[in-house]
């Protein structure tokens, strides 16, 4: 296994020369930010109306791969998070703004691994009654 991370990395490395520094340092902010590391105000805004519908502030990580629905993590506390589903419409849209700066690097990648990850935790739902009834 730690032969395909090597190789990633090195993959990685080889990309990383094509890009330039914007290119770079976006992808880290958005890394950063994925780890909770960077503190947002994100903003659903009525186009019909011109009123704000709902805002979000903290430090908030954004899935926006669905064009009709976007889902907001934000870390409220140590091991506290909250998960927000939003739908997106004709009239409806959002802007996400960072509130401050984020010290990321435009010569290297930022790569985070976590083995807690890797290794999930397993919850296990049943009773041993009802194992030994199977056999």
């Amino acid at each position: 296994m730690f032969r395909y991370i090597l190789t990633g990395l090195m993959l990685s490395a080889t990309l990383a020369a094509c890009d330039n520094d914007a290119t770079v340092a976006s992808r880290n902010i958005s890394q950063a930010a994925d780890n909770f590391e960077v503190n947002r105000r994100i903003v659903f805004y009525n186009g019909i109306t011109g009123g704000y519908i709902l805002v979000i502030e903290g430090r908030c990580s954004i899935d926006a791969n669905d064009h009709k629905k976007i889902m907001i993590t934000c870390k409220i506390g140590q091991g506290d998070y909250r998960k927000h589903y939003l739908g997106v419409s004709d009239n409806v849209t959002y802007f996400a703004e960072q509130m401050g700066g984020v010290d990321v690097s435009v010569y290297h990648y930022r790569v985070t691994f976590k083995p807690q990850a890797i290794l999930p935790d397993i919850n296990f739902r049943g009773s041993v009654e009802e194992l030994q009834k199977d056999r």
